[in-house]
């Protein structure tokens, strides 16, 4: 199978979500620093003092929500939400040994159902084809209010999803 290997995943994962806790804050930045998951989510790792930084403002800002996501008693990752241009925005990490598992929709789908304000938008990396997929199980559409042929700044093109009803 040109050089890949079968992978095995269990059929069905218990996730909650919690709130993050001093010691859930290495492993994200592990997770963050994965090249792969660099990669596909189109957005550069910080070195740790960066990252510690920026979680502490994340962590202050009041308007922000932010949970760490369990998997089977581990933590898998973490998923949050803030303001920016006058849109609710979410966003997540899940730690690559955790991908294909189900963490990143089961942990979308409790987690929207937390968030009630409507409507929520993700950008995602137009290459990212994973996350695409989870937003569009918990019933997240393109928005046609950004257009995904032009690039950012940063030179990566995204897509703006939108989920603009209550319940998943």
């Amino acid at each position: 199978m040109g050089g890949l290997t079968a992978r095995t995943y269990p059929v069905s994962m218990k996730v909650v979500l919690r709130d993050v806790i001093d010691s859930d804050l290495p492993i994200f930045f592990e997770h963050q620093r994965d090249p792969e998951a660099v990669r596909m989510a189109a957005f550069p790792s910080r070195d740790h003092e960066a990252f510690m930084t920026h979680w502490a403002k994340l962590r202050r800002k009041p308007s922000n929500i932010i949970r760490t996501i369990v998997g089977d008693g581990r933590v898998t990752g973490n998923i949050g939400s803030w303001i920016a241009e006058d849109r609710r925005l979410i966003g997540y990490w899940v730690g690559r040994e955790f991908w294909g598992w189900g963490v990143a929709t089961a942990a979308l789908a409790a987690f929207v159902a937390e968030v009630k304000e409507r409507p929520l938008h993700a950008f995602v990396a137009k290459h990212n084809v994973g996350s695409m997929r989870v937003l569009e199980k918990c019933k997240f559409v393109p928005s046609p209010e950004h257009d995904p042929s032009i690039a950012g700044e940063d030179g990566v093109h995204e897509v703006l999803y939108m989920l603009s009803r209550p319940g998943v």
